[in-house]
């Protein structure tokens, strides 16, 4: 037995267990025990991860246990690099769990499903059936689904998320389930093998069905346009730890499985497959962060640039794709690779920033960032960590994002001479949409650590707030030290990713790394996390101390500073969430479309004389507007017609049968 198959087992059976213990245990003792199960059930699937990546392999087959189809488990690398980045996750947020979730969260119900859902997310990427696939993937929502309604009764808007993640989970199921029975009609049984060997024989328009409608289901699940709509409402709202979950590990489901179905089972498939999957990606980045730029609800923003980094992702797949495609194995090694690093940079600083999120509302109640400021003093710690995860998230250096960004614009740049006319047009886009999400992302995050700690506390809430529980901390460290350690060496973690995207698209080993130092295959370009970071480091000293030295020679006067006759800066005065982000609406309004209302009060005594003027400014979702709208008026028309049609007369029920029969009658007497 291997370390694939040893870890993958004890994660299985750690997981029943702490779900069972859950329910037996003293409620004194309880988020601990399960907490401690959840981490180890999660470092059991990192262990598991790491030996699929090493190489080592196994499959398991067991007909009787499932109806119909069995049970079919097999463990690639492909699928290894999706249940370590999975288990590392559940790692830091099982132990934030422990604390946060003493505050309401600790009933046997929710702590017997939370490690529920961590064994089915395990398995999603370890089974080899479709009907095994469908199963574990089923359970996965449905499990998340009672997470995310875990605080319906605090709040009513969590009841509306649950129901739009609900429908839009299982419409993704749905058109899952059509794609893979569709490419089962055309092969000898259900198992992963026997697909690939039947898609070798499969009409070129079926296989083409197949893609884009598992596409369809795979990009709800990872919040692709225009198919996001569930998940800036059921991230927001599930409880922090679980929205972690959900946010850096079960949307990465949607990118296995698009990889899973496209390269694999069905073997690379048609140029314009990919280039469908990037430009839904770009699209879906670029929205995205203009959304999240806009929100003042920390979690919200969080959960619009988890749709913004998987639509970076996206951007690196549909590229792999359009590469392998044209030839350029090369190109195509390198471009999955950045994809596949971005999803385990994305895990780690995705994790930390919505654990710190978590500590934020649990110190003040709230996540309005026009509400919050001042935390720095009362938070130092959690202060620290979204800090961290801010720069990490920003692409910039030495940022978490910036290595995977990096290697994405270098495949995207270096495709740029690549015969093709649709090559010609698609890579500048990509590379503008890239280039643009980064400038985007920054703004995003400066606003929500600047407006959000470092300003003045503008609610009870802010200026009461309490530094969270060592557990908590503990998760957050976790999903801090990640976040450097991929930020400053990412060649710890690079050389394994390049070789399974390499075997993925049958390519060479698209970069070579040293201990300091990432030196592409095949292209021009090297990169040094860790000598960018010092020089940085080194330049950001020498300014400070030149700057010191200057005002040493200086006399010193204290004095007051200068506010025109003002007074001292209050809260009021500061920049909040909203104002920051009016720029950006401006120069974005023709896709942004915004909605302000201005209420204007006279005095009784005179018309010209104003007693107050409130302005409200909103932003909603154009997508969600224009697409969900009138599906949801149109719905809710023909509900308030069945109504009418539902009198509770019985008689009207008998008659509404017999003209029914009498209809069918005359139909197949018409056709026969």
């Amino acid at each position: 037995m291997n370390l694939a198959q040893s870890g993958l087992g004890t994660a299985v059976a750690v997981g029943l267990l702490s779900a069972l213990a859950a329910l037996l245990v003293p409620h004194r003792v309880r988020t601990a025990v399960v907490g401690t199960g959840t981490a180890v059930c999660g470092a059991a699937g990192v262990a598991s991860g790491i030996g699929a990546i090493g190489g080592q392999t196994f499959s398991l087959t067991m007909p009787a246990l499932l109806p119909l189809s069995g049970i079919t488990v097999a463990l690639d690398p492909l699928g290894g690099v999706f249940l370590a980045v999975t288990g590392a996750v559940v790692v830091a947020a099982g132990v934030y769990g422990i604390g946060y979730a003493r505050h309401g969260l600790d009933g046997r119900l929710v702590q017997a499903v939370l490690p529920l859902f961590v064994v089915a997310m395990l398995l999603v990427p370890v089974v080899a059936s479709v009907g095994t696939f469908l199963v574990c993937w089923e359970l996965m929502a449905l499990w998340s689904l009672l997470l995310v309604l875990a605080e319906h009764k605090r709040r009513p808007e969590v009841a509306v998320a649950g129901r739009w993640y609900a429908v839009m989970t299982h419409l993704g199921l749905v058109a899952i389930l059509i794609g893979l029975l569709v490419l089962v009609g055309n092969a000898d049984g259900d198992s992963f093998a026997q697909l690939r060997e039947a898609a070798r024989h499969l009409p070129p328009g079926v296989a083409d069905l197949v893609f884009v409608v598992t596409l369809v289901g795979f990009a709800s699940k990872a919040g692709i346009l225009p198919l996001h709509a569930w998940l800036p409402r059921a991230h927001p709202e599930a409880p922090s730890h679980v929205s972690a979950l959900m946010s850096a590990a079960m949307v990465n489901m949607g990118v296995y499985g698009i990889a899973r179905v496209g390269f694999d089972l069905l073997g690379g498939g048609s140029r314009w497959w990919w280039l469908l999957v990037l430009v839904l990606g770009a699209a879906s980045a670029v929205y995205a962060i203009l959304q999240a730029a806009m929100s003042t609800d920390l979690k919200r923003l969080l959960g619009y640039s988890t749709t913004e980094n998987m639509g970076l992702v996206l951007v690196g797949v549909g590229a792999a794709g359009m590469f392998a495609a044209a030839g350029n194995t090369v190109l195509a090694g390198l471009s999955l690779a950045a994809a596949l690093l971005h999803v385990i940079n994305h895990a780690a600083f995705k994790t930390l920033l919505f654990l710190s999120a978590g500590s934020v509302l649990h110190g003040t109640g709230s996540r309005d960032l026009d509400e919050l400021g001042g935390l720095r003093r009362s938070m130092p710690l959690t202060t620290a960590a979204f800090g961290l995860g801010a720069l990490a998230a920003s692409a910039l250096p030495p940022g978490t994002a910036f290595v995977s960004e990096w290697l994405l614009l270098q495949a995207l740049i270096h495709g740029l001479p690549t015969a093709g006319v649709t090559t010609a047009i698609v890579m500048p886009v990509a590379v503008a949409a890239v280039a643009l999400t980064a400038g985007l992302a920054v703004a995003s995050f400066v606003k929500a650590f600047g407006v959000g700690f470092l300003a003045r506390p503008r609610g009870a809430g802010a200026e009461q707030a309490k530094e969270s529980p060592v557990s908590m901390l503990i998760g957050m460290g976790m999903a801090g030290a990640a976040s450097i350690v991929l930020a400053l060496a990412p060649t710890s973690v690079l050389p394994g990713v390049g070789s399974v995207a390499a075997r993925t698209v049958s390519a060479p080993d698209p970069a070579v790394a040293d201990a300091v130092t990432v030196r592409l295959s095949g292209v021009a370009g090297s990169l040094s996390p860790v000598m960018l970071a010092i020089a940085l480091l080194v330049t950001i000293m020498l300014l400070f101390g030149a700057l010191r030295l200057v005002a040493s020679r200086r006399a010193r006067r204290t004095a007051r500073l200068w506010d025109c006759g003002a007074g001292p800066l209050s809260a009021r005065m500061e920049y909040t969430a909203t104002s920051f982000a009016e720029p950006l609406q401006r120069v974005f309004d023709d896709v942004l479309e915004p909605e302000t209302d201005v209420d204007v009060t006279h005095t009784r005594e005179s018309s010209y004389l104003v007693a107050a003027v409130e302005y409200r400014r909103r932003v909603p979702d154009r997508i969600e507007r224009r697409l969900y709208q009138p599906v949801l008026t149109l719905v809710s028309g023909w509900g308030q017609v069945g109504r009418r049609l539902a009198t509770g007369s019985v008689h009207r029920y008998l008659g509404y049968g017999f003209y029914t029969l009498i209809a069918v009658l005359v139909v197949l007497t018409v056709i026969r």
